[in-house]
């Protein structure tokens, strides 16, 4: 639904409860027949700790390391620049 900016001023609570019933529904806010704006219903928040927790799904998912566990803290500079350090 396109509506102008005046016209909506007018009818924010009639658009806003619509918007609310209507779910996907959207008012298409105009300025000189140019859409400036859009009012629709906001997306459900996350629970709290969501992104936490898939992440932890996503870790107990990945292959185990087998074999010898190496420290990387202890070289890094190892690790990200090779033995013999900074190439120039």
């Amino acid at each position: 639904m396109k509506i102008s900016i005046s016209e909506a001023r007018r009818r924010l609570p009639e658009l806003v409860r619509r918007v609310r019933k209507g779910g996907d529904a959207a008012v298409r806010i105009t300025v000189h027949d140019e859409v400036v704006a859009e009012l629709r219903a906001a997306l459900p928040e996350p629970e709290p700790g969501a992104a936490a927790q898939k992440l932890l799904d996503l870790m107990e998912k990945l292959p185990k390391h087998k074999g010898r566990k190496r420290s990387i803290s202890s070289s890094v500079k190892e690790h990200l620049y090779g033995r013999g350090g900074v190439s120039r």
